[in-house]
């Protein structure tokens, strides 16, 4: 049976035991998608394949909104429940969160078939491109019920301190799915050469395995004093409207965030194709650097819970600290190789520099690069600000920095200034230059710390 290591010695270890097998399972998730990448780099239709993969990439990653939002929410009301050795609330907050997440999964599977072609069109993606990103999106807006239970149960054992099992789960999951890809998308081995659709098979098997496997360890026993039962209750509206309370600004954070990126494309789609396909590749490099800081952030999130469910705010404080250190210490060390070598990482994805689809990759890679220590510092703070509930702060820094400052300033520069796609890009880095200012201002202030050390 695994349990996490005991009584590490300082919060930095004690956030580095929960974070890293978490960097770890985001990273493999993550290099699933630098995969199908890399192999629809090699597709006859290559640049086609690539600008359909980021369109419907935008696509997917709207549609994880509410169910970020919803695990937000589960992460810090069960890591409180588990810090307070509440048996019982760990157990209800369980079948509930579960509950939930089927409804929710239908209701974005349904939405989301009806709306993604008109949002593709929207982006301007042309009548092929979209085609082809709706052979892609279909298979896995179907299977969304199971991609929203596979995150919430990877959610839920963070939640409880235990993160070694979703990360052995997903190697499993990931292997199967790189697999699939390998198979299906070029047809190796004398499987049908699918294309970009071809990805999506295993992306589906994957969360589907990995859901099971999750689910079947927890009903085992897997984690000491947690053996939920799930026997069909009704749904409890005080614990929804509390996940809701937590869980909604967090989603509201992930659609401004997700308006950024599509804004981006969006405006990427009047002024270059090749620097539509070049943003796709660097969105890839993106979500790989970003996993560090990111997963860190969520071990913050946990570990902050855990300590304000035990009422010890300065251990949730100095776990905060740890993090801001780890998390701008890790982004910096990535970015100073993505910087140095773009070049060569545009190169593995077939998009070779000194080609427009080339040298709008690596443009987009290294000014993501200069922007990553300071990344580091702010998603540091939202993990504190997501442990501790008060996700609306986070929410008022995000309006701020994005909607007020980011999308203008991108359009400004890209347009009426002239810079092209270099203009819309590069606001994005000086966002969070904002965001982290604002987000050091919200956790020096001390109002809010005495109101979440003694709520429950």
């Amino acid at each position: 049976m695994d349990t996490p290591p005991q009584n590490p010695t300082t919060p930095l270890r004690r956030l580095w035991s929960l974070a890293g097998p978490v960097i770890g399972l985001n990273t493999l998730n993550v290099l699933a998608l630098a995969v199908d990448t890399a192999m629809c780099g090699r597709l006859p239709n290559a640049d086609a394949a690539l600008a359909a993969l980021a369109f419907a990439t935008q696509i997917v990653f709207l549609l994880m909104v509410a169910m970020i939002g919803l695990t937000v929410g589960t992460v810090a009301t069960l890591a409180r429940a588990h810090g307070a050795k509440n048996s019982d609330r760990v157990h209800h907050i369980l079948y509930q969160a579960t509950a939930l997440t089927v409804i929710l999964g239908m209701l974005t599977s349904g939405i989301g078939l009806l709306a993604a072609r008109p949002i593709l069109t929207m982006l301007g993606a042309s009548a092929p491109i979209a085609d082809l990103a709706m052979n892609y999106l279909t298979p896995i807006l179907v299977a969304v019920p199971f991609t929203y239970l596979a995150i919430l149960y990877g959610s839920m054992y963070r939640g409880l301190g235990n993160t070694q099992t979703p990360f052995r789960v997903a190697i499993a999951g990931n292997a199967l799915n790189i697999l699939c890809n390998y198979l299906f998308i070029l047809g190796n081995w004398g499987c049908p050469s699918l294309g970009l659709p071809g990805a999506t098979i295993g992306t589906v098997a994957h969360h589907i395995i990995s859901f099971a496997a999750l689910f079947f360890l927890l009903r085992g026993g897997h984690i000491p004093n947690v053996k939920p039962s799930f026997e069909l209750t009704r749904l409890d509206p005080s614990l929804i409207r509390q996940l809701i309370r937590v869980g909604l600004p967090a989603a509201a954070d992930m659609v401004i965030l997700n308006a950024a990126f599509l804004s981006i494309v969006g405006m990427l789609g009047r002024l270059d194709a090749a620097a539509v396909a070049g943003h796709g590749v660097g969105l890839r490099i993106q979500a790989l650097a970003f996993v560090p800081g990111l997963s860190v952030s969520q071990a913050t999130a946990a570990l902050v819970g855990q300590s304000l469910g035990r009422g010890d705010v300065q251990a949730a404080k100095e776990v905060t600290q740890a993090s801001i250190f780890l998390c701008s210490g890790l982004m910096t060390f990535l970015a100073v190789i993505i910087v140095a070598f773009a070049g060569p990482i545009a190169t593995f994805f077939q998009v070779p520099v000194g080609t427009p689809v080339g040298d709008a990759s690596v443009m987009w890679m290294r000014l993501l690069g200069y922007g990553m220590p300071i990344v580091g510092v702010y998603v540091a703070f939202v993990g504190l600000l997501q442990g501790a509930g008060v996700t609306r702060i986070s929410l008022t820094i995000n309006v701020l920095a994005t909607i007020l400052f980011q999308i203008p300033a991108s359009y400004v520069l890209g347009f009426p200034l002239g810079l092209g796609p270099w203009g819309v890009w590069v606001a994005f880095p000086f966002a969070f230059v904002l965001k982290a200012a604002m987000g050091w201002f919200a956790y020096r202030r001390e109002h809010w710390w005495a109101k979440v050390g003694v709520r429950v």
